[in-house]
């Protein structure tokens, strides 16, 4: 098992606001499963997927944009293999969420 990773220079803030939009998320979610138990309209359930798939987007384009001002920067200043293997991740991750 490798290291534990953890991430660097998060302020309170920026975590409680994340934290607190995947509460509502999951709330989203919940309505969703309650939806289609009670056999709503399809084109309802689709928009309301649509909407919290949107809300996931903005939680992770918040993550991605604090990963490259500090975990990214931070692994610059290293350089060398450090910044070889952020640099990496960082592409697979762009890949990965470009879907």
């Amino acid at each position: 098992m490798g290291t534990k990773r953890t991430t660097s220079k998060v302020c309170a803030e920026d975590r409680a606001a994340n934290l607190a939009r995947l509460k509502r998320i999951e709330g989203q979610i919940r309505g969703i499963a309650q939806m289609v138990e009670s056999d709503r309209y399809c084109v309802d359930v689709l928009t309301q997927i649509a909407a919290a798939q949107s809300a996931l987007r903005s939680v992770g384009r918040e993550l991605l944009r604090h990963h490259l001002r500090h975990c990214v920067v931070d692994a610059a200043k290293r350089g060398g293999a450090e910044l070889d293997a952020a640099s990496d991740e960082l592409i697979e991750l762009l890949y990965k969420n470009a879907r």
